[in-house]
């Protein structure tokens, strides 16, 4: 059970509001039926299809950007830069500003600009208000919070009453109101005034939809189904720029910046999975181990979702190596080897010496030779890019997921059902995220020292809340991924055991509220100053924010939202 072993779809996505995100895309609707059809691949030329193919279009082999669009993309930019130092004199307008752009996906052009507006709106703002307008105060402590300012959430109790509770006046803010929800997704453990918050918006935003336009219900399920905090910017960047109908003067820069961007961008990923899945053809491991999953373009989503800085192209391809192997191994603990011979293989991995890969059986020397492989490949890469060899790092990795997953084979094999301590505990692990972020933390190359390396060896904190979260959101099923006829249990299970529950509905309120915590755990890590890189800090939290993604079953089984997501980053271009 790990990062990309997928469990049953649930029969009904979790609530949203003040837990967990759920997809709520009202475009995927019309368009889930023709998506079950579809299975995107790429294909013996390498070139990515849609088989059958929708469009012409589908087909997608390399193509080039011209100079003419490059120049036309890099003059634009310098306009949209013109215009947030003109727009950022007004701090509310550069407020707004900064949300478009994270909310575009096109931030990453502007880090410095950002960070100097949102220096002197801290530096200028007090520290204990932030104002009394809602919208404002929400958008600010949102913005400034998100980039690692310490902002207390006593800001929010101006527009409470003398009762403590918010104020009934409230109800009459829709945009203040979901400003407030999207500002609440950033809490830590102990701010009630953050929970009450999210309880308060979003019913009164749930009572308010039913009286209002179609556009107006839209945008505030888009709100309450996706908060930004918990969504991946380019796959939300659709919706927001349709929920724009009267756009200003520099919103329009934005948004043709935006459209162009997205053009680049989705040239580099076409060009990364064809990589990707040349790679994994020249391996050889699909035609040799025929029980295993063959799903290189969805292993690639988790590195695309969790590094989107363009800049990150090498590391996005080699991520996806470490990636496949997760599902190999996975396949092999839950699906195709004995428990004698699961045993034998965790022994060789740990040890790590190709003398002893002799006692495996065939398909298991296949598989530790290939992940020798790849792993020394790794290690030579940072070694040279960086100057520090991890091979030590990324082999107690793999060991520790065996470990895990071996833990797991005999509590299968023998019947045993662990406390929900203990299988979590276990689950952390086997979840894979440890083996993911690793792996990621050296092929970023940021901030490698010493103390850094034993820190992110260890399972640090930041680790283990995306690992949480995973596990948990997987666990809120039950049936298998696809064709995997696996051995797995489920947290679920143990909870109800543990507490003579009978009722699967209790236990998964149980499992959702879990998920709330990790985040807010998650937001701790990520939010306060921590010896992490930015770019290593948003991929951990990319990962948990593409978990929805993975996990967001039909009733057949099939992942509608993933396949449109799919869609979105390779074909679609933006309206």
């Amino acid at each position: 059970m790990q990062i990309f072993h997928c469990a049953s779809p649930p029969s009904h996505l979790p609530i949203a509001p003040n837990n967990i995100p759920q997809i709520n895309k009202t475009s995927l609707i019309a368009s889930s039926s023709t998506l079950k059809t579809h299975k995107w691949s790429i294909g013996d030329d390498l070139t990515l299809i849609s088989n059958p193919s929708i469009h012409k279009d589908y087909q997608t082999g390399y193509r080039s950007l011209t100079d003419d669009f490059c120049v036309k993309h890099e003059q634009k930019l310098k306009e949209a830069k013109r215009m947030l130092r003109k727009v950022g004199e007004n701090p509310l307008e550069g407020l707004v500003m900064i949300d478009n752009l994270q909310r575009l996906g096109i931030d990453y052009h502007f880090q410095e600009e950002i960070e100097a507006l949102l220096q002197s709106q801290y530096t200028k703002s007090n520290a204990t208000t932030l104002g009394y307008d809602l919208y404002e105060v929400s958008t600010r402590f949102r913005l400034l919070r998100q980039e690692g300012y310490n902002v207390p959430a006593d800001v929010f109790n101006n527009f409470k009453d003398k009762k403590g509770k918010l104020k009934p006046e409230l109800i009459a803010d829709m945009r203040g109101l979901m400003s407030l929800y999207e500002a609440s997704q950033l809490s830590i453990e102990g701010e009630d005034i953050l929970d009450q918050a999210a309880d308060f918006s979003t019913r009164v935003l749930n009572g308010l939809m039913p009286h209002l336009s179609h556009h107006q219900a839209r945008v505030v399920g888009n709100t309450l189904g996706n908060p930004h905090h918990k969504s991946l910017a380019r796959f939300m960047a659709r919706d927001f720029l349709s929920d724009d109908k009267n756009p200003s003067e520099w919103e329009n820069v934005l948004q043709e910046l935006a459209k162009m961007d997205f053009n680049m961008v989705q040239f580099t990923h076409q060009k990364e999975i064809l990589q990707v899945s040349k790679w994994w053809k020249d391996t050889g491991l699909a035609s040799e181990l025929k029980f295993a999953r063959d799903q290189p373009l969805k292993w690639y989503m988790w590195p695309m979702a969790a590094l989107t800085d363009p800049r990150f192209s090498e590391q996005r391809v080699e991520l996806t190596k470490p990636i496949s192997f997760i599902y190999l191994i996975d396949d092999i603990f839950d699906v195709y080897g004995t428990l004698e011979e699961l045993t034998l293989f965790t022994e060789v991995v740990n040890r790590w010496e190709l003398g002893a890969v002799e006692q495996l059986p065939e398909y298991m020397k296949i598989c530790f030779k290939a992940l020798d492989d790849i792993t020394n490949h790794i290690a030579y890469k940072v070694y040279r890019e960086h100057g520090w060899n991890p091979i030590d790092s990324l082999r107690r990795t793999w060991a520790s997921l065996c470990n895990a997953f071996l833990v797991e084979a005999k509590w299968f094999d023998s019947g045993h059902l662990p406390k929900p301590e203990e299988y979590l505990k276990n689950g952390v692990i086997s979840s894979g995220v440890h083996v993911v972020l690793v792996h990621m933390f050296f092929l970023l190359g940021h901030n490698i020292t010493k103390q850094n390396v034993n820190l992110v060896n260890d399972n640090p904190g930041m680790v283990t809340s995306t690992a949480t979260i995973l596990r948990l959101f997987d666990d809120l099923g039950s049936a298998k991924d696809e064709n995997q006829d696996g051995k797995d249990g489920s947290y679920v299970q143990c909870y109800m055991k543990e507490n003579n529950c009978s009722s699967v509905d209790t236990a998964r309120k149980q499992v959702i509220h879990m998920i709330s915590q990790a985040w807010k755990s998650l937001n701790k890590e990520c939010l306060s100053p921590n010896p992490f890189s930015p770019a290593f800090t948003k991929g951990s939290l990319n990962i948990a924010r593409m978990v929805p993604l993975m996990y967001s079953y039909d009733d057949k089984q099939n992942l509608p939202v993933l396949e449109e997501y799919m869609k979105s980053m390779f074909y679609d271009k933006l309206p």
